[in-house]
């Protein structure tokens, strides 16, 4: 079994920024040399999150739509307490969708259903230089 790291590199312009890192993740799994295994993409930091959706321009606006209803902007978060920097909303949501996903990957082809991308959503409410970790295990 072998292991490669590889990572994903881009600015982002504040909430709700949704971006599709599919081919990145693609690309990295086929730069290891590995044939198959798991392709695991972690973004390190709070408020960030990575999961899978059928990327379209409808689907992207009901994700932003439904992450308002569900932990809305302006409301009382007790983390603003001790910041004061306006984003407790914004780690709810990254801690709800979480941090990283795992695909799987055979003859160095991701696994995906046909309308499944992998993305990655900026749920802070600040631009950020995000770095993402992709981790190939294989053979």
């Amino acid at each position: 079994m072998a292991v490669y790291t590889g990572n994903i590199a881009f600015s982002t312009s504040g909430e709700i920024e949704i971006r599709d890192i599919t081919q990145d993740v693609s690309n990295i799994v086929k730069q290891s040399g590995l044939k198959d295994g798991i392709a695991c993409v972690f973004v390190p930091g709070a408020t960030g999150a990575l999961t899978t959706i059928e990327y379209e321009e409808g689907l992207v606006a009901d994700i932003k739509s439904a992450l308002e209803r569900l932990f809305p902007k302006g409301m009382d978060y007790k983390h603003e307490l001790r910041w004061h920097d306006g984003n407790g909303h914004s780690h709810i949501r990254a801690s709800m969708i979480g941090p990283s996903i795992s695909v799987p990957f055979k003859d160095k082809r991701l696994i995906l259903g046909t309308w499944q991308q992998i993305i990655f959503l900026e749920l802070d409410n600040k631009d950020h230089n995000r770095d993402l970790i992709v981790q190939v295990v294989g053979e």
